[in-house]
């Protein structure tokens, strides 16, 4: 086949360790051979996050508005031991929290549901989206790490000089300090957002936070939700026959646990963070979970929901054989190819990116898998291939989709 031209390039964001590994042969190996791809490349790996001091990061993201669809790398997040580790200048926040504070997005999570791997719910026969709110709390903190006695408040200054006052801890010894804020213009941008969505695919919507404990910012939140739900979607909601359904987040989990999914679960940024975790993985597996930032102005940002995969890298630096998983990498390829094909009207890319996906699911059901899903699998005798090898083979299973077309 002509390989697929592309009018609008892609925002292409690097990023660390495996996958940025994994990034190199998915290109070389399921894309370039196929497409003429059109990218505007940005290394957001942590060595060059640090030599631009971040700005890097922020380069991608406006370029992101600019361009509309973009697709990114798993990045490091640097602790402590990551900071003396990369001889950093400082602890960077963040990358992801960085982007999502500029797109002011809400970031869409979903499992990739393939025969032969049985979530660890056994109820779940249905896909759970996670919604997840992309700004403010600790993603966009200020700490204080407390030396000694004293007394710690939290203060509020108005324009005209007017202060709020609450007194947050009277320190007896050393301690700890977090200051984490949001805004009801980013709160109600996520609302809507989640609203929309859940529209669009017929899906119920659940929301949950802990106005109980946090009763002026969770239950602001919950307010703001209600709110828009009201006088904005509720009506819609009826005649789709669908439900929006606000419960505390600790009563949420359990319900999620018993349900049989088939929903969308929309939590704050933290809450967010960790429940695509729990539920990537009570699916079968973290690499097999997609994730898109979608702005309120309609901007795309495909990623995967797993991190770097940072065991596997130093096997890959001693020489030794890595079998990663690749999908979720995959599949941000795929999504961020569709949705440029849709913005542009190409229909070949977008033929193409069903037809990618469709054989990454389609090599795993034959039983060609890297070694964490065999172990997943109900699939008899899998053949385990290596990192490179498991992209090679959905490179064949692809070819064979074009000359059964």
């Amino acid at each position: 086949m002509d390989r697929i031209k592309m009018t609008t390039p892609l925002v292409e964001m690097d990023g660390d360790e495996m996958t940025r590994i994994l990034w190199q042969m998915i290109k070389e190996e399921l894309l370039c051979p196929y497409i003429d791809l059109k990218t505007e490349y940005y290394d957001l790996g942590l060595e060059n996050r640090n030599a631009t001091n971040d700005q890097v990061t922020v380069d991608s993201a406006n370029a992101t508005l600019k361009y509309g669809v973009a697709v990114k790398c798993a990045t490091i997040t640097p602790n402590g031991a990551r900071m003396k580790e990369y001889q950093l200048k400082e602890m960077w926040k963040s990358p992801n929290g960085t982007i999502r504070a500029i797109l002011d997005g809400t970031v869409f999570r979903s499992p990739i549901l393939v025969r032969g791997i049985v979530p660890y719910v056994s109820n779940w026969t249905k896909p759970i989206t996670i919604a997840r709110h992309a700004y403010g709390d600790v993603y966009k903190n200020a700490e204080i790490k407390v030396p000694g006695a004293g007394r710690a408040e939290l203060v509020f200054t108005a324009e005209d000089g007017t202060e709020t006052r609450e007194l947050i801890h009277e320190f007896r010894g050393p301690g700890i300090l977090q200051g984490i804020h949001n805004t009801e213009k980013s709160v109600g941008s996520f609302a809507r957002a989640c609203f929309s969505y859940a529209a669009d695919t017929r899906q119920d919507l659940w929301f949950s936070t802990k106005d109980t404990i946090s009763k002026k910012y969770d239950h602001t939140f919950k307010d703001i939700f209600q709110e828009i739900y009201d006088t904005e979607y509720k009506a819609k909601f009826e005649d789709l026959g669908i439900e929006y359904f606000y419960t505390l987040i600790d009563d949420a989990v359990a319900r999620v646990i018993r349900s049989e999914g088939g929903f969308i679960w929309a939590c704050k940024n933290y809450d967010g963070d960790v429940m695509s975790d729990m539920v990537a993985t009570a699916y079968g597996d973290l690499s097999m979970m997609t994730s898109v930032l979608v702005s309120p102005d309609g901007v795309y940002e495909y990623e995967a929901a797993h991190g770097t995969v940072q065991r596997h890298y130093y096997k890959h630096l001693k020489g030794e054989e890595t079998s990663t998983n690749s999908i979720a990498t995959i599949f941000a390829w795929t999504g961020a190819l569709r949705k440029r094909g849709e913005l542009d009207g190409i229909r070949e890319l977008t033929a193409f990116a069903d037809k990618l996906e469709e054989a990454c699911i389609r090599t795993v059901e034959e039983g060609k898998m890297t070694r964490s899903l065999s172990l997943i699998s109900t699939c008899e005798n899998p053949v385990i291939l290596n990192s490179l090898d498991f992209i090679r083979a959905i490179r064949a299973t692809l070819d064979n989709l074009y000359l059964l077309k």
